[in-house]
């Protein structure tokens, strides 16, 4: 399986209810138990910096092992690597976060782009566990989820201080399961019961309107970048007038399968900027032949693009490659990578931070579109997409007839 370096976000985990989102593998080396068993033994102070006594670990891990009452049952793994991820999220980035074997297998199936769960990818935005955007298809889109959405309780239980790890927990399971989740949106408390399902992922998608072509990228997964220049191939070969490229609800994913995708419709220059912890930007620039560089072209974004969705538009924008249409997306500029331990385990860490190619920082600020279009759930009820109407306007002012 090939791994990369990814810019999730919202850490994003697209869940099983998407998919977490993806990132570089690189070996490192963690504590190792033999056999699988933590012996009851004391411990002693290890060595870490020299402001901080470690003693103290051992002395609560003693304890447990002398006191508690059912010590006997006690999942001595689970104790440790509940130590470890305690420590990871005491970081304070959403995105940084610890994987055990169990959690690291179960994403690694994600990836490959089929595993069961109801589709909707998370991020915890402002303390509270929010949907980036549900899947197409998924059982969260069929039922109503929507991107914003505030997921308060999952199965009766609150959310408050739950981290991404405990939501995918609790939400993912078996294919034919419910889970029921009570949403907050826009003040309004609404419950969803969902049965869990086979999810597939099709990243792209793409079809004629008239005389204009339209491109879906659902998110950035391993082979996104392939699809997308399998069908830049068909496009071309309709012969369009011009372009419509469809980032909304994209919660993001690997970060050269962004570069890629931005590549198609950009002939040279930077795409992104990575800055890291000393300050230092590397530029990513563009690969390959822009195949679609000259025809007219809407990006159509909103508040569930996300991450590598915002890099391609924030390129495109930069460049004045194309004209942004919809809302405002929802503001993730980190990237992270996975490193790969012993057992199993994996630490996904943020590593750098990443600017546009005019230097916009969008973590947290998000990027505007320079057309400003809402999708109201008055619009989606009655099937209307005044964005997408918005954007076959502008391009049909622009073909020659």
């Amino acid at each position: 399986m090939k791994f990369k370096k990814i810019s999730i976000y919202l850490g994003i985990f697209v869940l099983l209810i998407g998919a977490y989102l993806l990132g570089n593998l690189k070996g490192r080396q963690a504590l190792e138990f033999k056999n699988h068993y933590i012996p009851a033994l004391k411990y002693t102070a290890m060595q870490g910096p020299q402001d901080i006594d470690f003693s103290l670990f051992w002395d609560v891990w003693n304890k447990i092992e002398e006191q508690y009452v059912d010590s006997k049952q006690i999942d001595r793994w689970k104790m440790f690597y509940g130590a470890i991820q305690g420590m990871v999220a005491a970081v304070g980035d959403p995105y940084t976060v610890f994987l055990d074997p169990e959690q690291s297998e179960k994403f690694a199936e994600e990836i490959e782009g089929e595993f069961d769960g109801v589709g909707i990818e998370l991020s915890v935005k402002n303390s509270k566990l929010t949907v980036v955007s549900p899947l197409e298809e998924s059982p969260a889109k069929k039922a109503g989820v929507q991107a914003g959405d505030v997921i308060e309780k999952i199965d009766g239980q609150p959310t408050d201080g739950i981290t991404l790890d405990e939501a995918v927990n609790k939400i993912r399971g078996k294919r034919g399961t419910a889970v029921v989740l009570t949403i907050n949106r826009n003040g309004q408390s609404l419950e969803f019961r969902l049965i869990r399902d086979i999810i597939k992922v099709k990243s792209v998608k793409w079809e004629m309107k008239g005389q204009i072509a339209y491109l879906q990228v659902s998110q950035f997964i391993d082979g996104t970048s392939s699809e997308a220049q399998k069908a830049a191939d068909a496009i071309l070969a309709q012969k369009p007038k011009g372009m419509i490229l469809d980032l909304r609800n994209n919660p993001g994913g690997y970060l050269d399968e962004a570069v890629d995708l931005a590549s198609l419709f950009i002939n040279e220059g930077v795409v992104v900027y990575e800055q890291d912890r000393d300050g230092k930007k590397q530029p990513l620039n563009v690969v390959g032949r822009a195949k679609l560089a000259d025809l007219p072209l809407v990006v159509l974004i909103n508040g569930g693009s996300a991450s590598s969705a915002e890099i391609v538009a924030g390129a495109i924008a930069d460049h004045h490659r194309g004209v942004t249409i919809g809302e405002k997306t929802f503001g993730k500029g980190t990237v992270q990578s996975f490193e790969k331990l012993k057992n199993g385990a994996t630490l996904k860490v943020t590593v750098a931070k990443w600017l546009t190619p005019n230097g916009y920082v969008i973590e947290n600020q998000g990027l505007k579109p320079e057309i400003e279009v809402k999708l109201t759930e008055e619009d989606i009820k009655a099937g209307r997409d005044p964005q997408l109407d918005r954007a076959i306007q502008e391009l049909s002012k622009k073909i020659k007839h």
